[in-house]
């Protein structure tokens, strides 16, 4: 695992971006796993401006983002569908078929803990078996939940997971709604990418900023590896990359810490 210190958000951002370019420019038809949320803005922002100036190719980039609401249309605003196209996609020269984003939509769906849905599962092994098809990812990017989650991989998750459907905890929920009107708003469920698929990219960037993120990074860097933290289990990558700002790296120990 390296972690790699910058000195705030912008340059967090660039650094991300720096490697993310590095990796489309070795390999073109790059398969790139992507997040959602405020963290990975600025690295979308900055890719963004290095396909418009530089000519950074996405065209033959594949990508699969790691989750979904269950419930939000794509057109939602506040569906990842859509956070992805107006953050990053409608602005770079990707090909539309090469996008995918999980579904969040299956009619009348009632989850309880003991039954599955059948057309829940099969999506989930779909989705599993396009990743594969196109030879795993190669580059994920991830963000961290204050909590630990990674993806939608709530803390308690099992450490072997697969793609599938999860319940919010209250404190998601709670942390998501700045989003949206009102809690009830935020949906109750998603689908996403288990511990296990993410573990499984060949190359991996957590990028966290903020002091509200400091505990949930010196959790998943320096503590246990435990399932009330999934983020933790990134110790085990074999390609792990930890980019933050001092901010969220405030809590941990100098020792092994790039100061770049």
């Amino acid at each position: 695992m390296l972690v790699i210190v910058k000195e705030d958000y912008d340059a967090m951002s660039k650094e991300a971006a720096k490697i993310v370019a590095d990796r489309i420019r070795r390999k073109p038809n790059l398969v790139l796993g992507l997040a959602t949320g405020s963290t990975p803005l600025g690295l979308y922002k900055e890719l963004i401006r290095m396909h418009r100036e530089e000519g950074l190719d996405f065209s033959k980039v594949v990508t699969f983002n790691l989750d979904e609401y269950v419930g939000l249309p794509p057109e939602h605003d506040q569906s990842y569908h859509y956070f992805m196209w107006e953050n990053f996609f409608k602005h770079i020269n990707i090909n539309p078929a090469n996008v995918h984003i999980p579904q969040g939509m299956f009619g009348d769906l009632k989850i309880s803990p003991y039954e599955t849905d059948p057309k829940v599962e099969a999506y989930c092994q779909w989705y599993e078996e396009q990743i594969k098809k196109f030879g795993g990812i190669d580059l994920q990017i991830l963000g961290i939940g204050a909590n630990g989650h990674i993806a939608f991989n709530e803390p308690g998750s099992s450490l072997g997971s697969r793609t599938r459907i999860k319940t919010l905890t209250e404190k998601t929920r709670q942390d998501n709604s700045r989003f949206f009107k009102s809690i009830d708003e935020v949906p109750k469920y998603a689908i996403t990418m288990g511990i296990g698929t993410i573990m499984e990219a060949k190359e991996v960037i957590l990028l966290a900023n903020g002091e509200n993120k400091a505990d949930a990074v010196k959790a998943a860097v320096e503590g246990p590896i435990t399932a009330m933290c999934p983020a933790s289990m990134l110790q085990m990558h074999r390609k792990a990359i930890i980019i933050l700002d001092k901010k969220a790296a405030s809590k941990l120990s100098a020792e092994f810490i790039y100061y770049g």
